[in-house]
């Protein structure tokens, strides 16, 4: 059974045609890559998976349930988190509040239970404090846990915006572009996350990204895209040999 799956996909605006009948499948465990030039179609692939477009055609399948149908509040909720390309943190909060914010879809409590601060929302709430230190641990964030995100520079925000996600407990994560605007130092660290996230966490990963370094360190399949359509799919080495994706990057 995949952990994922997209099936003759597509998502159009007005004539353009943004995806176009894609079709792919995500095996548990994996960490496949989707690269192409700007304006591919690889993050509407990731806003369709997300739920904040809703396909034009084709269907969406996540463990074999399919969820094109399913709301976008609902889709964390499966086990399926993301990060964004720009980064979306509260700039007001500390990194531990932050963090707290993906433990929300666990939360088993009702509004009054929380109001009144009952023993079992005490009891819930340790809970989801050990697991966002597990988080912090994990992704070397223990010198941070208090600062304000404000004050923190670019690279550890990125790094904040994936423990969010970790936070969550996902089956599945969207990384879409996690290493723009990193140095090379932080990318190196980047790469060695992602694959104990796979390894060490268990956490299936599909990751959009142009910087072919990390998408060959961590990658165990590639799909390339250009104008919304797939050009090739396999290892790495074998889709940035292929004739039709050396084209879309440098010519024919």
């Amino acid at each position: 059974m995949s952990c994922f799956r997209a099936e003759n996909l597509s998502l159009h605006f007005g004539g353009l045609k943004a995806v176009d009948s894609v079709s792919f499948a995500v095996e548990k465990g994996e960490i496949l890559s989707i690269i192409g030039p700007n304006g591919a179609g690889k993050s509407s692939i990731f806003n369709l998976i997300s739920r904040l477009y809703n396909p034009t055609s084709g269907r969406l399948y996540f463990e074999d349930q399919d969820i094109t149908e399913e709301p976008a509040y609902g889709i964390a909720k499966l086990g399926i988190a993301r990060t964004f390309q720009n980064i979306e943190l509260f700039e007001n909060a500390t990194v531990l509040s932050n963090l707290l914010v993906g433990r929300h879809r666990h939360c088993t409590t009702s509004l009054w239970e929380d109001l009144l601060f009952l023993p079992n929302v005490r009891r819930d709430e340790k809970a989801h404090r050990r697991r966002v230190e597990q988080v912090i641990d994990f992704l070397d964030l223990a010198a941070h846990r208090d600062k304000l995100i404000s004050g923190l520079p670019y690279g550890v925000r990125k790094v904040i915006e994936l423990a969010r996600a970790l936070c969550t407990e996902p089956k599945l994560i969207l990384l879409d572009e996690p290493s723009s605007g990193l140095n090379v130092e932080e990318t190196d660290d980047m790469s060695f996350w992602i694959r104990d996230m796979k390894t060490e966490l268990g956490i299936t990963v599909l990751m959009v990204e142009h910087d072919m370094t990390l998408v060959n360190r961590v990658s165990d399949r590639v799909i390339a895209l250009n104008y919304g359509r797939v050009l090739a799919m396999g290892a790495p080495a074998e889709v940035q040999a292929h004739p039709d994706v050396v084209a879309a990057y440098i010519g024919a």
